[in-house]
């Protein structure tokens, strides 16, 4: 964890215990400064994003106040998962289609969904520069470096990659229909039916999914919902069960939007680096980050090759294109010809279309605008939680992405609300979704990446409703 979020950190537990009260003046930067030996910069890091989290609020020439908002947020859940540590067979496909079949609609209300609005995404553009790629089509291109990808288009990723600070070559990389396939191919090449797999606990559907249709068995790993997986139970999982890989989403995590802290994602690639553990990370969230900077991932931290890491532009750019890529590192080749094997290759046109726009210069003004925005939309939604939702709700506070994790009070029971909701044309993703074991029965998921509208805000009243009447 940076130091800016530990000082936010500290503030925000003092406002949530009624230490600093809604109105009451912070401490300026300079006294905050001197007390906590941090620079002027570090300080001013922690206000900005105590702000962004409508926890503080900015009066010029005289501070930064406590919102009068802040004592009627509800509080972040508190303690990591505790699964059993059994490895045991996946059965979930069932329950993720029942949920997901009765969200796919434009009339239902979609805060159960997987993607953000699609009316955040400069999709006019990105349209032009693509049609003008299928036009001015090279007839080579079509077969040109057809499994690995378009070569501009991976160039412009390997750049990204070296902004972070991050030697990845572009014949590393391996351009895939989506992240999720970039994900099932790095699966594929490292384990065979009946292996087992460390993932976290919750953990995103598609993954338990993954592990069903390949016939592999699940590891659930306590996971905490700001700070990431828990290191300590990883290593009992690996001494117990000897796992053939681990696949996990350390930055902006779905569903708990958890990151681990830089130091700790070092310690985790080195763990899994002791004992040959391929580490498939799933980053597909890493571009929307709420703070001042870029969150690197734990490929940042990879010595020796061992680190798959898969993302796209799905969710920061053009959802529906399904371009994505893995950095394979010494699995490259065997990712490829996977590829090779299966899809064989991805839409060209689409790939031109987007390295020509990466070219020029306008992803990263789009991406100040949706992270801005995304920003935003959760405070917006966790206030109207805090309003709608019964006393002793509690909500996480991603510091990215566009999920919050909602933990009921006891009593609640998010399958029952699940279904309640649908019947009402609101779509939820309850928490049992997410675990191997079916564990979660009282969280859910929530979707803030749509603009609130008036059906949001009569949605989220009713769960609220349907919630406090479980409780009764």
């Amino acid at each position: 964890m940076k130091r800016y979020e530990a000082l936010a950190d500290d503030i925000a537990r003092s406002i949530h215990a009624g230490l600093l009260k809604p109105g009451e003046r912070l401490p300026s930067v300079r006294t905050a400064s001197a007390a906590r030996k941090l620079s002027p910069s570090t300080v001013f890091q922690a206000y900005y994003l105590l702000e962004a989290r409508g926890l503080v609020e900015s009066r010029p020439r005289s501070g930064y106040y406590v919102a009068q908002a802040a004592a009627r947020l509800p509080p972040e859940p508190e303690a990591a998962s505790r699964p059993d540590g059994e490895s045991r067979d996946v059965d979930v496909s069932a329950l993720v289609f029942e949920v997901l079949e009765s969200a796919m609609t434009h009339d239902v209300v979609p805060l159960g969904s997987a993607f953000p609005s699609p009316l955040l995404f400069p999709l006019e553009r990105v349209g032009r520069a693509v049609a003008s790629a299928a036009v001015h089509l090279d007839p080579w291109s079509t077969v040109d470096d057809l499994t690995p990808g378009n070569t501009e288009l991976r160039r412009q990723i390997a750049l990204r990659y070296l902004i972070d600070g991050m030697d990845v070559p572009a014949d590393e990389i391996v351009i895939t229909n989506g992240a999720l396939e970039a994900l099932n191919l790095c699966l594929s090449a490292v384990t065979r039916p009946g292996d087992a797999v460390l993932v976290e606990s919750p953990c995103f559907y598609a993954t338990l999914q993954s592990l069903e249709r390949n016939g592999l068995r699940a590891i659930e790993v306590p996971t905490h919902p700001r700070t990431g997986v828990d290191l300590d139970a990883m290593k009992a999982a690996i001494a117990r069960h000897a796992p053939r890989a681990c696949w996990l989403m350390p930055t902006f995590q779905n569903p708990l939007g958890s990151t681990m802290p830089d130091e700790r994602k070092r310690d985790l690639v080195a763990l899994l680096a002791r004992h040959e553990i391929p580490l498939i990370e799933d980053d597909v969230y890493a571009e929307l980050h709420h703070g001042a900077g870029r969150v690197l991932p734990a490929k940042a931290f990879d010595r020796d090759g061992q680190v798959m890491h898969c993302s796209s532009f799905s969710k920061s750019l053009a959802p529906g294109y399904r371009i994505g890529w893995v950095a394979a590192g010494r699995r490259a080749q065997a990712v490829a010809r996977r590829k090779l094997t299966t899809t064989l290759n991805t839409n060209v046109p689409a790939q031109i279309g987007l390295a020509r726009y990466l070219e020029r210069g306008s992803f990263d003004r789009h991406l100040r605008r949706l992270r801005r925005t995304l920003a935003a939309q959760q405070e917006q939604y966790i206030a109207l939680v805090a309003r709608s939702f019964p006393r002793g709700t509690r909500v996480t506070r991603p510091a990215g992405g566009y999920f919050l994790w909602i933990e009921l009070p006891p009593g609640g029971d998010a399958l029952l609300l699940q279904r309640q909701a649908g019947s009402l044309g609101i779509s939820i993703a309850p928490g049992p979704m997410f675990s191997a074991s079916r564990g979660f029965g009282h969280c859910l998921r929530l979707n803030c990446g749509h603009p609130l509208e008036p059906r949001i805000d009569s949605a989220l009243a009713t769960l609220g409703r349907i919630v406090a009447q479980q409780l009764r």
